[in-house]
């Protein structure tokens, strides 16, 4: 490209429908539930919004904010979560200071829902419930996988696998594969929920609802809502 010259930009005119205060559910919860639900609809009938479930975590340590992208496994009242090792990057980061933004985003939607509040770890009974749901496989990496640690190669990582397969055949019974101790899941409890929605000539809707009382996000009198300009 020249010098000076400009490279030309593709834009996309947001054309969502939207969200109305009077649109508006009346508690983050069901809203939460209802975009969820609506995003994982659409990805049956159209295919254009490939894992719905999707949810971008943000935590911080010494070096500054660090981001990733997990699947949102847990969601009720008391807030959306997800499964890690806890001994990972992330669950180091959130040892240190429970701090956590996250979002669920649908492109095709024109839609979003930001998160911010305070990292929990969801209870041991809970998760191992979850981890019994898994697939064989995916129960078997929990064990082979040190989450964030350096890897000498692929084939490391196949070795590894393959010796916890050996240590749990698979006999398609939920209690082949235990729940590692260092394996465990993380609940966001929001003291901030963030709904956007993409509009045309970028007045796109930002309703935010804050927390103002000690009620879960089903609890209507625990929140407030304040429109912010886009």
């Amino acid at each position: 490209m020249a010098s000076g010259e400009v490279r030309a930009v593709l834009r996309t005119d947001y054309a969502g429908s939207g969200l109305g205060e009077e649109q508006l559910a009346a508690t983050p919860f069901q809203q939460i539930s209802r975009w969820v639900e609506e995003a994982r609809a659409r990805q049956e009938e159209q295919g254009d919004v490939p894992e719905p479930d999707a949810l971008s975590v943000a935590t911080v340590d010494e070096d500054g904010p660090d981001v990733r992208t997990v699947l949102m496994r847990f969601l009720d009242p008391r807030g959306p979560g997800f499964v890690t090792n806890l001994q990972s990057t992330k669950g180091r980061q959130l040892a240190g200071n429970p701090r956590i933004a996250a979002s669920l985003t649908w492109p095709s939607m024109f839609r979003a829902v930001r998160f911010r509040g305070t990292a929990e770890l969801v209870d041991r009974a809970e998760v191992e419930t979850y981890f019994q749901q898994r697939p064989w496989g995916s129960r078997v990496s929990a064990w082979a996988s040190d989450q964030s640690q350096p890897a000498g190669g692929r084939e490391q990582l196949e070795t590894a696998y393959a010796e916890y397969a050996a240590r749990f055949p698979d006999h398609g019974r939920p209690e082949d594969v235990p729940v590692p101790e260092h394996w465990g899941a993380v609940r966001i409890r929001a003291d901030q929920v963030e709904f956007w929605a993409g509009r045309i000539n970028r007045l796109h809707d930002r309703l935010v609802l804050a927390r103002v009382g000690d009620g879960d996000l089903d609890d209507a009198a625990s929140w407030a809502v304040t429109r912010l300009q886009p």
